[in-house]
């Protein structure tokens, strides 16, 4: 049996983590705004979960341009969060329960509230301050034209021009201007910033966007050539390693770097980071001498379907084999529609035009999308390696798709040309409760409106209730830690059309059917199940369709 011993130094190899996104959490203060000692309140809840370590998205000073990912201090606590006092509170809080703490880290851009791009903007062309940004003359008549044809994540150029004429580029939003690497001054910033919550007790890092950071900007700039090739387009048409600023070779460097600021803390400090890129290149990122683990997207972007899943758990394992690592696994996070609806829809949907729909194109049907979503969190928790958890998922919370478009927060809507919603329906603040103002969120509304359905979903409404989601999360993280043994699975030759069924290490089994239909229950105690299985008589012995189970081997 794997030892779940927070004092291992490898604790991260096998764990659950669970996101947080402190704004829609807990709101302790009544302001309509989670906030850090919310957060604190309510860390008892993931305690009875049995998750080993908490993963705070950003709680740093922002205006929210980008939900909090527009810092402007990497090294504060947001007012309208609680302060650095609250921070330590929480960490200590969390610790005395067991619990790991891992922080958001941003270091691809800043806001541009931050202090250094003010001061860059006061300085002017030329500058060593503008020179810790990326400022570029633009090209045509006067400059007017941006300096190349590099788009936003979010859509338009990724050039924003300031009253002197400069360019300054933004991979995301405008508010957040992109950092120059190439700029010893900021990677000795960013070491002071791993130094500064190391030394608070935080256990590890979430690198936002982690494949950015290093630009090629020898001059002239290169064109891409097409729109889409700022994208994954790019990345799979180039060679690897020579995108103008995606998955750059030259990333590694700094994560080198930082390795050695992590190992000199007892234990060592881990790191996970987001690399929206191909598997084989995600797993440089966590290599020994670089971040531990690296998040695996193949898996959340998998359609429901044996082939295709069984591909995504066979590569990635090879993958994070291949360098030492331990594999990740997830299903939802901060800016996915929710995996309860998600699994629902047709293979190729486009889910942004399913949210301009207000989910009704196609309409989801919420109970089979539960059903769904339990199956596959009980599979993805049965592999080998850590799972990631986002709040809420333990309710089986669907995605609230029908958020009005007034109150949208998230960039992407109006840097789309209000083309995309964005990411809104998977931030609405959690339900606690199942009456009050905002179902036990805090003392008035929330900043995002929470729909009637929620008052099924809260958490009061499924503690202690057999069979609801929240129990089966509980029953199926406490089973986990006595399963889990080794990082090797063995797949079942020849299973039945449609089902995925592999043992692990000491023998136990996990079998999915995400066929249509009931497929033979093969030997084996039940230990658990995502769904209820037929009882004794006709149909004993079958597996129902959109259903998990863990057996014991006999």
């Amino acid at each position: 049996m794997t030892d779940f011993s927070p004092h291992r130094p490898d604790w991260w190899r096998q764990a659950v983590v669970y996101q947080v996104y402190p704004r829609s959490f807990a709101d302790a203060d009544g302001d309509g705004l989670g906030d850090l000692r919310g957060v604190t309140g309510r860390l008892p809840h993931l305690a009875a979960l049995g998750v080993d370590a908490l993963w705070l998205s950003p709680f740093y000073p922002s205006e929210l341009a980008d939900g909090g990912y527009d810092v402007a201090d990497h090294r504060d606590v947001d007012p309208r969060l609680g302060s650095l006092a609250d921070f330590d509170v929480l960490t200590a809080e969390a610790h005395r329960l067991g619990l790991k703490v891992i922080v958001d880290l941003v270091p691809n851009h800043t806001s541009h509230r931050h202090p250094w791009f003010q001061e860059a903007l006061a300085a002017g062309p030329g500058t060593p301050a503008r020179d810790r940004y990326v400022f570029r003359d633009g090209r045509g008549p006067g400059g007017a034209l941006p300096p190349t044809d590099w788009q936003s994540v979010f859509g338009g150029s990724a050039w924003q021009r300031v009253p002197d004429g400069q360019w300054y580029l933004h991979l995301f939003a405008r508010e957040q201007p992109d950092l120059n690497w190439d700029r010893e001054e900021v990677r000795e910033d960013f070491r002071t910033t791993l130094r500064f919550w190391s030394d608070r007790g935080v256990d590890g890092f979430r690198v936002d966007v982690a494949h950015a950071l290093v630009k090629d900007l020898a001059e002239p700039l290169r064109d891409l050539g097409a729109p889409e090739l700022s994208g994954d387009a790019g990345l799979a048409r180039l060679a690897p390693g020579t995108h103008p600023f995606f998955d750059r070779d030259e990333v590694h460097e700094i994560y080198r770097d930082w390795r050695r600021v992590l190992d000199a803390y007892t234990p060592a400090r881990t790191a996970v980071a987001e690399a929206w890129v191909p598997g084989h290149r995600r797993a440089l990122y966590a290599r020994p001498d670089e971040l531990d683990q690296a998040f695996n997207f193949e898996y959340l972007q998998a359609d429901w379907d044996a082939d295709a899943i069984r591909a995504v758990i066979t590569g990635s394992l090879a993958d994070a084999r291949a360098v030492g690592a331990s594999a990740t696994w997830v299903l939802s996070n901060h800016d996915v529609v929710r995996h309860a609806s998600r699994l629902m829809l047709p293979p190729g949907t486009d889910t942004g035009g399913w949210l301009l729909s207000d989910g009704l194109a196609p309409r989801v049907d919420e109970t089979a999308g539960l059903r769904r979503a339990r199956a596959a969190t009980l599979l993805m928790l049965a592999l080998p390696g850590s799972s990631y958890l986002y709040q809420g998922e333990e309710l089986g919370l669907p995605e609230v798709a029908d958020l009005p478009v007034e109150v949208l927060q998230d960039p992407l809507w109006e840097q789309s040309g209000r083309t995309r919603k964005g990411r809104d329906g998977c931030r609405v603040p959690l339900p606690w409760t199942s009456a009050g103002p905002s179902y036990g969120f805090g003392a008035a509304g929330g900043w995002l409106p929470q729909p009637p359905a929620f008052a099924r979903y809260a958490v009061e409404a499924q503690d202690g209730v057999e069979g609801s989601t929240l129990e089966l999360y509980r029953t199926a993280l406490r089973l986990r830690r006595k399963l889990l043994d080794g990082e090797e699975l063995s797949w079942q030759p020849d299973p039945a059309p449609g089902v995925l069924a592999f043992t692990r290490t000491d023998g136990w089994r996990c079998v999915t059917n995400l066929s249509d239909a009931s497929t033979p229950l093969p030997p084996g105690e039940v230990l658990l199940s995502s769904a209820s299985l037929p009882l004794e008589g006709p149909g004993t012995g079958t597996l129902p369709p959109d259903t998990t189970v863990w057996l014991a081997s006999r």
